[in-house]
Formats: C-alpha cells, sequence, structure tokens
C-alpha cells in the first residue's frame, strides 16, 4: 500500500478538518463492521433475541446490528448523533421509521438522545438495550457520557431488562492491540484516554455499576479481523476512528505509512491481512 492510498480517506482536498469523517462511515460499513458479526450475533442467540423482543441501541453506528436483530423479527430502534457520519447509513440500510427493506421487525432511526427514543404511546417498555459503541470506538462518547446516556435510557425499559455492554477483549488476546499503539504513539497526551483497549478485565462491571446496573453474566467472542489487503486494512482500522487525533496532530501520511508498516505482521503469503482477536460482552439488569 502506498502513502497516497491512505492519503484519500485521511485529508479534505487542501482543507482541514483532516479526517474525512464520510469516507471513514463507508469504509466502518463497507469493510470494518461486519468484523463484529460474531460478537452481535453471540448476544443475540444467548439472549434469544427473535419475535417479542424491543430492542433500544445506544450509538447505533451504521445499523448493521439494527438489521440482524430485526431480521431476527425483533423491533429495534437505533439512537446516535447526526454528527456521526454513520447514522446517515443506518438510515440507507434500515429506513428512519417503519421496516427496512431487508427487515423483518419494525424498525426506527432516533437522531438525539435516549430521551427523545421514548416508545410510541401503546407500546410496551424495551426488552434490551444494547452498547455496542465502544467495540466500534467511542459512538457514545467518554465514560461519563455512556453513563449519562444509560441513565436515560434505563427507564424506557423494563424492570430486570437486560443491558449489553461490549469492548475489546484482554490486550494479549489482541493481535489488533499492537496495531491500535500506534494510534497512541503518534498522537497528542490526550488520545492516550481513548484506550483501545480495556486496561482492566472488570472495566464492563465497573461501567455498568456506576450506571447502576446489575452485573449478570459475560462472555467472550473470536472477531478475527481479516482483509483483502494492506489498503483495505489500514481503511478499515483508521475508520474505527481510534487513529483521529493521531491524524490532526501529525501527518496524515505518516499514520498511513506507520500502520501500514504495523499491519505487516499479520499480511499472509496471498496479500491478505489477518489479525485474531477477541471480544468481550457484560450482561447487566435494570433494577
Amino acid at each position: 500500500m502506498t502513502p497516497t492510498l491512505a492519503g484519500q480517506h485521511l485529508l479534505h482536498a487542501g482543507a482541514a478538518p483532516r479526517v474525512d469523517r464520510r469516507a471513514r462511515a463507508r469504509d466502518w460499513a463497507e469493510i470494518q463492521e461486519r468484523m463484529l458479526v460474531p460478537l452481535y450475533e453471540a448476544v443475540y442467540d444467548r439472549l434469544e433475541v427473535g419475535c417479542g423482543t424491543r430492542l433500544l441501541a445506544l450509538g447505533c453506528g451504521s445499523g448493521l446490528a439494527l438489521l440482524l436483530a430485526a431480521s431476527r423479527g425483533a423491533e429495534v430502534t437505533g439512537v446516535g448523533s447526526g454528527a456521526d457520519e454513520r447514522l446517515a447509513l443506518a438510515r440507507e440500510r434500515l429506513g428512519p421509521v417503519g421496516r427496512g427493506p431487508r427487515a423483518r421487525g419494525a424498525v426506527r432511526i432516533v437522531d438525539g438522545s435516549p430521551r427523545d427514543a421514548v416508545p410510541v404511546p401503546g407500546a410496551p417498555a424495551y426488552t434490551l438495550l444494547t452498547v455496542f459503541g465502544p467495540a466500534g470506538h467511542t459512538a457514545c462518547g467518554d465514560a461519563e457520557s455512556l453513563k449519562e446516556q444509560l441513565a436515560a435510557a434505563t427507564p424506557l425499559a423494563r424492570r430486570g431488562a437486560p443491558v449489553v455492554l461490549a469492548g475489546w477483549g484482554p490486550p494479549e488476546r489482541c493481535s489488533s492491540a499492537s496495531v491500535l499503539r500506534v494510534a497512541v504513539k503518534l498522537a497528542d497526551a490526550g488520545a492516550e484516554a481513548e484506550r483501545p483497549c480495556p486496561a482492566g478485565r472488570d472495566d464492563l462491571e465497573e461501567t455498568a455499576w456506576r450506571a447502576g446496573l446489575r452485573p449478570d453474566g459475560s462472555g467472550r467472542v473470536a472477531c478475527p479481523f481479516g482483509y483483502a489487503d494492506v489498503d483495505s486494512a489500514v481503511r478499515g482500522m483508521l475508520s474505527t476512528g481510534f487513529f483521529d487525533a493521531a491524524v490532526e496532530a501529525t501527518d496524515p501520511e505518516q499514520v498511513g505509512k506507520e500502520l501500514a508498516e504495523a499491519l505487516h505482521p499479520y499480511r499472509r503469503a496471498d496479500g491478505t491481512v489477518w489479525m485474531a482477536n477477541v471480544f468481550r460482552y457484560l450482561i447487566a439488569r435494570v433494577p
């Protein structure tokens, strides 16, 4: 991969900001998000998501997790910010209201906060809340913002409803951890707070307790990252958002170059890139 290819997704032509968020959103939807399907499916299997499930997804991103739940017959509501370019892609996939083109369950996409996702009059409370966002960067913002969003969302769910939080597994089980360190190395000190991989095994539990939720089980899921070539791998990793601070703080071409170099150990003889990763999810309960 040449730096020029990476640069196509790092810069607006001759203008700031350096991150082309629309291109990043498309790369996330077309390249990266599918890597998390095993996580989504494992959670839905364990919780028997299907007809009768009323799902509220915080930080719904480009909507693939919603589409999978709706295809099982669940009624789904996704919440996101219009500032996140991925929300527009979720609307394309599922439609703002009603049924998506490939969905069996009713679908609603909400631009705003959980408070804007109050069930329509006469509809029962949500039976499941999910926050898959941290597995795909900070779709719900920092820890304090996530706590606030959960506080706003849990009153919309029935008592005892499961709340799913997800994140990276142990760094030693994630090949991508070494690649993500490039982001920290190149970015300014503020980027270190992003912590692409959790610092401790109890991070999800701590988040749940702070939000007033009761942990009630967890699991780990293998989510290997596989790409057709190094350029696709660079685009996919950049689309997570973990490298945005590095791009803004340094030469964008340098970010692409060093990211490609970090991916080299995971390149196979046929040119494909393969990184073994484990993600972890926590099931908590609404009190």
